[in-house]
């Protein structure tokens, strides 16, 4: 299902531009109050992120190393 979530500028600029603005989105977020109150600085939430890696698992073939 295919969805449309509105962003603010530092969002899509985190989106599109990569992990220098990604981390400058969460260093601005680490003292916005989360839903249940405290800021992700206070319930000791790394400022930072890391990307991981992508893989394209659709229509993978092949062996699967002894699985069932």
């Amino acid at each position: 299902m295919l969805a449309s979530i509105p962003l603010t500028d530092d969002e899509r600029d985190a989106v599109d531009d990569g992990q220098v603005a990604l981390d400058r989105l969460l260093d601005r977020l680490a003292d916005v109050p989360t839903p249940a109150g405290p800021t992700p600085r206070q319930i000791g939430a790394p400022a930072s992120a890391t990307f991981l890696p992508l893989i394209n698992a659709a229509g993978r073939t092949g062996d699967c190393g002894g699985c069932g």
